[in-house]
């Protein structure tokens, strides 16, 4: 700190601030500061201490503030700022605010959660995505279930314990569109739930059964009754903004709908679901040599192409079996506790595009309202080709509902096909029930790459799969009012894309590195391997066995493959309904039967 002897000296009590020097009135403000931050720090590790009469505070704050800093390290020592303790979790009376049912749609990247349903008692090593949305609403105060006593809301920084943890939707009218599976991702979740409302509590007015007195009683329904010139989005809270604050960052709440129809319902009110499915082409790192898909023995008609790349015209052709009404049982995995006996379901659409690497991600970047400069893009970027190298694709699927791990079965059988392990002829072979009633047990493709994108809700009866919901996204104008100053905005400090974009380019650096990595890997040392074909690679693959894609990072090596068809079967349907059923008839007979002692 700068300045003379006389300007650090501490001016007497009562100074006169006017005549000081800019260093010591930091001097000044630094002592008071430390003073505050140790009176405060006594007061919490003893809170029996009774707080002092101001006026005797005030005299001995300005006594110490005239005593010499101490600089001894023992002094020291004890200025050290304990913790603080954790504040206590301000409980509200529910009954005095108003509720309403609303829907919201939100989003969530899948990688860190156990998946989306919670199940009580159950110790899972990741949490899941109901268990951060109950959080962030227990949180934020806007449920109010009917019995808190079991649910552990905690408010921590400290890592999650893997142990079972109970939450309770009773009284919150809560519904959901669909159950992703662990890692599976989400960008059109949909939830349906009663939350607390910014409308004031009304009363109506209740004439007594003697006719006497008058009585007021609260009602849930009072918008319907009166006409208090509320607006049920620009006066309501910003559900979205004020959830995101409390979110970890790669579960985002995207928008909620204020009137949802009387009956809704998440997930039975849903007339749509759109699924996508993402892998790049190659699959897996393509295996040097002249020759891809060679048979083990060498025999064999040439193959199409190189180990590691995909046939995507012979996939589009297997998805378009799916398109129509079908039995879906040799593409699911049975669950027996719920005793499904229908496997059918409709699918409207079924087909694979490429992802444009000029627009996809982040495309928006590249529209006149986001580009540096105001100037058009020129006649040659806009007709650049496309890159030949590396690219990424999309299987989209479309359909009413869909069975347990259903898409998962679907893209593996997909992948069979495009690596020339199966014809396309195999998806209406296993959708012909009548001819394979069981399903052989293949393997499912990965959960990471597959996300659930939509969700829809057309009116009934319209025949229309359109989505008629009105719903209010981040940075509605409608809401303006409630956005201000609360970075509830869709852009901005505090926006919802300021905020993915964080996300987004973070996992971007990696995909850099990594591949940056990849490629200086893969030009170091002998070259002779990629540029020949090496000495035999024929007899690598053919020793090696067959290397199968299933969505993974990795690739999986084997023996011989065994077409699908060959592998083993589950026993039928009804024989594993009627098991299960027996087993539980069992249980409950034995729990019924009188113990030893009882008799």
């Amino acid at each position: 700190m700068s300045g003379t002897a006389e300007e650090q000296q501490v001016p007497p009590s009562q100074p006169d601030y006017s005549t000081w020097t800019s260093s010591s009135l930091i001097a000044r403000i630094t002592e008071l500061e430390r003073q505050l931050h140790t009176r405060t720090a006594e007061y919490a590790a003893s809170p029996s201490i009774q707080p002092e009469d101001p006026a005797q505070d005030a005299a001995r704050s300005t006594t110490a503030a005239n005593k010499p800093k101490p600089s001894s390290p023992a002094n020291k020592k004890k200025e050290v700022r304990p913790p603080k303790p954790p504040k206590p979790r301000r409980e509200i009376d529910p009954s005095r605010y108003h509720t309403r049912h609303i829907a919201l749609k939100f989003a969530y990247l899948g990688q860190r959660y156990n998946g989306l349903e919670h199940a009580n008692g159950n110790a899972t090593p990741l949490p899941t995505i109901e268990e951060e949305m109950y959080k962030a609403l227990r949180k934020t105060r806007l449920i109010f279930p009917t019995d808190t006593s079991g649910d552990e809301f905690v408010d921590s920084i400290a890592p999650r314990e893997t142990k079972p943890y109970w939450i309770n939707w009773d009284g919150c009218e809560y519904s959901k569109a669909g159950r992703t599976d662990r890692g599976v991702s989400a960008f059109g979740q949909v939830i349906g739930i009663r939350v607390r409302s910014a409308r004031p509590k009304l009363k109506e007015v209740v004439q007594s059964e003697e006719n006497v007195d008058t009585a007021m009683r609260d009602t849930e329904e009072a918008d319907t009754l009166v006409d208090d010139g509320w607006d049920d989005v620009k006066d309501e809270l910003p559900y979205a903004s004020i959830l995101n604050k409390v979110l970890p960052e790669d579960i985002r709440v995207l928008a909620w709908c204020p009137r949802p129809p009387k009956d809704f319902d998440a997930r039975f009110s849903c007339g749509e679901r759109h699924y996508k499915y993402f892998f790049t082409q190659p699959a897996f790192s393509p295996t040097p040599g002249p020759s891809g898909l060679m048979s083990r023995d060498g025999k064999g008609t040439t193959p199409k192409y190189r180990e590691g790349w995909l046939d995507i015209e012979a996939m589009r052709e297997a998805a378009k079996y799916f398109v129509g009404t079908h039995d879906f049982r040799n593409f699911c995995k049975l669950d027996v506790t719920k005793q499904i006996e229908s496997f059918h379901r409709d699918i409207f659409r079924a087909d694979i595009e490429i992802l444009d690497a000029r627009t996809r991600p982040l495309g928006y970047v590249t529209t006149p309202e986001f580009r540096a400069v105001e100037e058009e893009q020129s006649a040659d970027s806009a007709t650049e080709a496309l890159p030949t190298a590396s690219q990424v694709y999309v299987f989209n699927l479309e359909g009413s509902a869909f069975l347990w791990h259903q898409v998962r079965h679907i893209v593996s059988v997909l992948f069979l096909v495009g690596q020339g392990l199966e014809p396309p002829s195999i998806v209406a072979d296993l959708l012909d029930v009548s001819k394979n009633p069981r399903k052989p047990t293949y393997e499912m493709a990965s959960d990471a790459p597959l996300v659930l994108w939509d969700c829809m809700y057309p009116t009934k009866g319209s025949g229309s799969r359109a989505d008629t919901l009105d719903w209010v996204y981040a940075g509605d104008v409608r809401q303006i009012k409630s956005h201000l100053g609360k970075g509830g905005g869709k852009f901005g400090l505090g926006g919802i894309v300021e905020e993915l974009w964080s996300v987004w380019r973070q996992r971007k650096m990696d995909e850099i590195l990594a591949g940056a990595l990849l490629d200086k890997v893969v030009s170091q040392g002998d070259q002779t391997v990629t540029t020949s074909g090496g000495t035999n690679p024929v007899w690598e693959r053919k020793n090696r066995g067959q290397k199968i894609f299933f969505g993974a990072n990795h690739s999986k090596t084997g023996g011989d493959y065994i077409p699908v068809m060959q592998k083993r079967k589950t026993e039928l349907v009804e024989v594993q309904n009627a098991r299960w059923l027996a087993a539980k008839q069992r249980k409950t007979e034995a729990g019924a039967k009188p113990t030893r002692m009882e008799i």
